[in-house]
């Protein structure tokens, strides 16, 4: 946690080469992208919205923190791409937040695992509505398409977003993530087909499982 607090610091500076540093101090320590996700961005990410919470500190200094992790893990997953050079395996995944959702860097952070594991990944970000996702999801044809939402009433759009995505005619795996998943149950806004991840570490679980393809097995 020391190294999370540390980082929460730098980020709230806005001091991108010194967060990079720490990261980097990690990454030569043979630390794993897991590690780095779970044990240092994700607590320094969650301290910092504690702070804004308790209103210790401003919406800038919040926005600046998140701009400069936003950087941190653009520059962590383009290192890691160059020294790795994974092979693509042919699947494909969609990642996108839910309309109104603005929370983004644990989608971010899922998308660069799926990476790692020779996925083709396309990140949409936050916001999008769900006419864009159908017409995106109906092109590029994912295998998987990974949702996102961080605020509790956020979770009405998931029930619209997850039938319209299983009857596509590819009928993607539609998995589903976010921090609220640690302490409430949304399965009834799913499918028995439906996947509900509740961190990232239940992502790389299922990346290790699925990696040699997609399986369609209920409660895969």
């Amino acid at each position: 946690m020391e190294k999370a607090i540390e980082l929460a610091h730098l980020l709230l500076k806005g001091n991108q080469d010194d967060a990079w540093v720490l990261i980097e101090e990690e990454l030569n320590l043979s630390k794993e992208s897991l590690y780095i996700y779970e044990k240092i961005i994700t607590p320094a990410m969650r301290h910092i919205g504690y702070l804004w919470e308790t209103n210790k500190i401003t919406v800038a200094e919040e926005h600046l923190a998140t701009a400069t992790c936003d950087y941190l893990l653009a520059r962590y997953n383009w290192e890691k791409r160059r020294k790795q050079q994974t092979s693509l395996n042919g699947k494909k995944a969609m990642f996108l937040c839910v309309e109104s959702e603005q929370h983004y860097l644990g989608l971010k952070m899922a998308s660069q695992l799926f990476n790692e594991y020779g996925w083709e990944t396309k990140y949409h970000g936050p916001n999008l509505p769900l006419e864009y996702v159908v017409k995106a999801a109906k092109e590029l044809k994912p295998d998987v398409v990974c949702l996102s939402f961080s605020i509790l009433y956020h979770a009405e759009h998931l029930s619209p977003y997850i039938k319209a995505l299983e009857k596509l005619p590819n009928q993607p795996i539609v998995i589903v993530g976010g921090r609220l998943l640690e302490k409430y149950e949304f399965h009834r806004y799913g499918s028995e087909r439906t996947v509900f991840h509740k961190n990232l570490e239940d992502v790389k679980k299922w990346l290790d499982r699925h990696q040699h393809g997609v399986k369609f097995n209920v409660g895969s």
